[in-house]
């Protein structure tokens, strides 16, 4: 295999990228929450009310780091734990109002971040990038198993 930067890049654009959509959200005065709290948003706007292991899942986040986000989140009332309908064990985290209501101010700074990387890249390029992502991140889910 050839010596490659690839995990590096990865690394600095995540970062880089993170930082970016942080002070765009910034300027557009959209403290209600972090760039990590839209993840978080961003996969209940897809499925409301799912567990914190579903959120885990498609957020790419810790379990053990949701919680505390999501005790602040619930604090800034953007979400509300509520009782899972059929295991008293068990909760599901719900979006509120006032977080629903940012979801397309949310939507307007991840397009304007999106544009930013791929300035440049004709769309075949950006289809082309990203199936070479998913085949990359297949292979890491599939070595994680």
């Amino acid at each position: 295999m050839i010596d490659t930067n690839a995990g590096f890049l990865i690394s600095r654009i995540k970062q880089i990228g993170s930082r970016l959509f942080d002070r765009l959200l910034a300027e557009k005065n959209i403290g209600a929450f972090n760039g990590a709290q839209g993840r978080i948003l961003y996969v209940l706007w897809q499925a409301d009310g799912v567990s914190l292991s579903e959120i885990a899942k498609n957020s790419g986040l810790a379990t053990a780091t949701l919680t505390s986000m999501i005790d602040r989140m619930e604090a800034a009332g953007l979400v509300r734990r509520e009782a899972h309908a059929t295991d008293r064990r068990k909760f599901q985290i719900v979006l509120t109002e006032k977080a629903r209501a940012l979801e397309a101010e949310y939507k307007a700074v991840s397009d304007e971040t999106t544009a930013l990387h791929f300035k440049g890249f004709s769309d075949e390029e950006i289809r082309a990038f990203e199936g070479y992502l998913r085949r990359v991140l297949e292979n890491l889910e599939e070595a994680e198993k």
